[in-house]
């Protein structure tokens, strides 16, 4: 504690289907620290953000990471990666470090240490699916989805949550990460007649699927629902794929409350208008420092037994409105949204 700086990792992919976003996600981050800094720093101390690219393979980041912690060069983790990194990364870091993960994701993560401020399915995807399947008599899904861990847990919450909603899953198609060519998966979904897409893809993934799912004429046969779309994939989409795309998350840049319009003024006003799209996944960086800072703050340490104890009633102002932590994981409001072009029309809270 001695030290004038808190350095943070910051875990986002700068690489890789993911790093459509990344930008977005580090200017967000960055303009968080630099409020912080601008009051006082945390705990007296000023923060100081080291990028460390979340795109890679799991192993590689996860190594990466933690000999960044081994050797003292880090005092806490944020970032929004994929849960494959996360699962690989917590284990080897618990306990010795913060580590904020901002993440939509598939739930259930308890490792000691380890917040989380990103949405799951329970509260993200079953009341997007509840209000499609009322609003738009959806009854057949189809889920799309890379192969690993966040995607084929959510599908088989979706299994659940549909028949709860009156309907099925029809089919589903699970693809690498990386993934362009989706002729064969467009066949399956134009064979299964189904009402709905859940689109469980990554990044540049999703924009191949998007255009693909357009070209192939499916667009205006079955509506697309993502819980993982945000202003940045929207605008590599294109205006013309993105008719009949929904997205459910717990920020857009459209969110028309004083706290996000005030967040996209200071956005603007700190990058430039040039700067990358603010978009909702980068947004979740934002909101990781700011609950670093709140966390640390209530306990007047770094230490994660300490936040254990201490630390897990955080509550802060940001974009998102009031942020509370209940037990490891934010409380906050979720939002369904329908794309228009290149921004999203808010449609419901959910």
């Amino acid at each position: 504690m001695s030290r004038e700086e808190l350095t943070v990792a910051l875990v986002i992919p700068l690489s890789g289907p993911a790093g459509v976003f990344g930008p977005s996600c580090e200017l967000s981050a960055r303009l968080a620290v630099s409020e912080l800094n601008d009051t006082g720093g945390v705990l007296g101390r000023r923060l100081r953000l080291l990028p460390v690219d979340g795109g890679g393979p799991p192993e590689r980041v996860a190594a990466e990471v933690e000999a960044l912690v081994a050797i003292g060069a880090v005092d806490a983790v944020v970032g929004w990666h994929i849960s494959a990194v996360r699962k690989v990364l917590a284990p080897r870091i618990a306990g010795r470090v913060p580590y904020v993960y901002t993440a939509q994701y598939e739930g259930g993560e308890r490792t000691p240490g380890v917040f989380v401020t990103g949405e799951t399915p329970a509260r993200q995807l079953l009341p997007a699916m509840r209000l499609l399947a009322g609003s738009h008599g959806v009854r057949r899904w189809f889920v799309v989805g890379n192969d690993y861990v966040w995607p084929r847990a959510t599908a088989r919450a979706a299994l659940r949550y549909a028949r709860a909603c009156g309907g099925s899953v029809c089919g589903q198609e699970f693809v690498a990460l990386g993934t362009e060519d989706y002729s064969g998966v467009l066949r399956a979904i134009e064979r299964s007649a189904a009402d709905a897409v859940l689109m469980l893809l990554i990044g540049a993934d999703a924009v191949h699927f998007n255009r693909a799912y357009a070209s192939f004429g499916l667009h205006h046969r079955a509506l697309r629902l993502s819980t993982h779309m945000d202003e940045n994939m929207l605008m590599a989409t294109g205006a013309a794929a993105t008719e009949n795309l929904w997205a459910a998350a717990g920020y857009f840049e459209t969110l028309a409350t004083a706290e996000s319009l005030d967040f996209s003024g200071r956005y603007a006003a700190r990058f430039g208008t040039q700067a990358p799209v603010l978009s909702s996944l980068g947004e979740s960086c934002y909101e990781g420092v700011r609950l670093l800072a709140a966390l640390v703050g209530r306990a007047h340490s770094l230490d994660v037994r300490t936040l254990l104890r201490a630390g897990r009633a955080a509550v802060y102002e940001g974009p998102r409105g009031t942020v509370r932590l209940h037990g490891n994981h934010v409380e906050q409001p979720i939002y369904l949204a329908r794309a228009d072009a290149f921004d999203f029309d808010i449609v419901a809270q959910l």
